[in-house]
């Protein structure tokens, strides 16, 4: 099959039409076209359904579009490396987090890694599912929580402990819990049962209580850890958060501190293809150091 149809192909598929492929690729409508025309005929199969409002993949389309997309996330990774010089570290970095740690501890820490690095294009994406990195949907993820995929190399990061915490305006008006009993009888908010959490027994404050809560409890429930921070933040309640969450937070108590939620492990993890990566091995030292410095 011939490379220059194929990316044309794997243009048009992901576009879904030829003029906006030719946009991309440069080439007019026409010549996209025929260069799909060609190569269906060379394989003897459709590969799209033509429609009014655009293309859909044939059955046969599909598969040929998941093998070119293989082809050109490995070709961009190597082409990735081959730009970065012997010396400096330089080129697209894209790093995915959680959106409650990527906000509020990550983020406020990448203006010092640029600032050694400039060369390198960092990319933040915040998400609190787990994007593909062989897909190169990242080059980098930060998880809090074992990576399952077999080809992807992975570091322990650091151990993130939760602990119980609420807003001082919410304590100067309901006072604080003395013991699991009297927990239940606050305002407590937690992340929705049943739901795909971030991270498991993100729930625990609905455990750390005591007999039977109070009716209506919880308070509210929210299926984001850093709304959550931001709902205790507003005074609305008690929740279980993260210690990281707490590092540059104000007034902010500590509920009950000798409850503790369960220990939970963070992972810096990318694709075996980049291992050799100088944009991933500094940015993997710098946040390392970064970790020691906060004593997590």
């Amino acid at each position: 099959m011939d490379w220059d149809k194929l990316r044309v192909f794997h243009a048009v598929a992901d576009a879904g039409s030829f003029t906006h492929a030719g946009d991309a690729l440069n080439l007019s409508q026409s010549a996209v076209s025929r260069q799909i025309s060609a190569l269906e005929e060379s394989l003897g199969v459709s590969l799209f359904h033509r429609h009014a409002r655009g293309l859909v993949l044939t059955e046969q389309g599909e598969h040929l579009h998941q093998a070119v997309r293989h082809v050109v996330t490995r070709l961009a990774a190597t082409e990735a490396l081959l730009a970065e010089s012997k010396d400096v570290p330089k080129g697209p970095l894209k790093v995915t987090a959680t959106t409650a740690f990527g906000s509020t501890w990550l983020t406020p820490r990448i203006p010092e890694f640029l600032e050694l690095y400039p060369d390198v294009e960092l990319t933040l994406l915040l998400d609190d599912s787990e994007l593909d990195l062989s897909m190169r949907e990242a080059d980098v993820a930060i998880r809090v929580n074992t990576p399952r995929q077999p080809d992807l190399i992975q570091r322990h990061l650091m151990t993130i402990h939760s602990h119980l915490y609420a807003h001082q305006s919410y304590v100067s008006r309901r006072g604080v819990p003395r013991t699991r009993a009297e927990l239940g009888g606050h305002e407590l908010i937690s992340f929705p049962l049943g739901m795909r959490a971030p991270f498991a027994n993100v729930q625990w404050i609905l455990d750390a209580v005591e007999g039977p809560p109070r009716p209506g409890q919880p308070a509210l429930q929210v299926n984001s850890v850093y709304a959550i921070y931001r709902a205790v933040e507003c005074g609305m309640g008690i929740a279980a958060l993260p210690d990281f969450l707490m590092h540059d937070a104000r007034d902010f108590v500590r509920v009950l501190p000798e409850i503790g939620g369960p220990k939970i492990e963070a992972y810096f993890v990318y694709a075996e293809e980049l291992r050799h990566s100088k944009r991933i091995a500094v940015f993997r030292e710098f946040l390392l150091r970064k970790v020691a410095e906060s004593r997590f």
